[in-house]
């Protein structure tokens, strides 16, 4: 297995991409990792993780829990249209994207919305938060 937050963020970017939802709101090539920066919009970008060593469990994997945050950005619609994408993404992360057997414990997404303060730009940013305990060996 790979790094533990390596294998939550391409679990949740195949469950953002294949959600029927959301596509309808944001191009799979728009969802990716990396950088903050919105470089096409709509988007979301999967970025920012941090993993926490939690230690092993009773059969010998390793148990680390992960956040990563998800940034939806918007131009059209500002605001409005980053609830819709935000919403959507949360639909389709209801439940862990990760097999259960590789989980111990799933948060869902939880978002918060920033409104660009320039007038003259009607961007909308959203960040959502997702943690997830996996148990995982090398």
């Amino acid at each position: 297995m790979t790094d533990p937050s390596i294998t939550l963020q391409t679990a949740i970017r195949a469950a953002l991409t294949a959600h029927p939802a959301l596509s309808g709101l944001v191009p799979a090539d728009h969802i990716r990792a990396g950088s903050t920066r919105p470089d096409k919009l709509p988007c979301i970008i999967l970025a920012n993780p941090q993993t926490i060593h939690l230690g092993r469990t009773a059969s010998g994997q390793f148990l680390t829990r992960v956040y990563m945050d998800l940034h939806v950005w918007a131009l059209e619609d500002g605001e409005d249209m980053a609830r819709q994408i935000g919403a959507a993404a949360a639909v389709a992360l209801w439940d862990s994207p990760l097999p259960v057997q590789d989980t111990s414990e799933y948060e869902r997404p939880n978002f918060r919305y920033i409104r660009d303060p320039d007038p003259e730009r009607a961007y909308c940013h959203g960040v959502a938060s997702v943690s997830c305990v996996l148990r995982w060996q090398v």
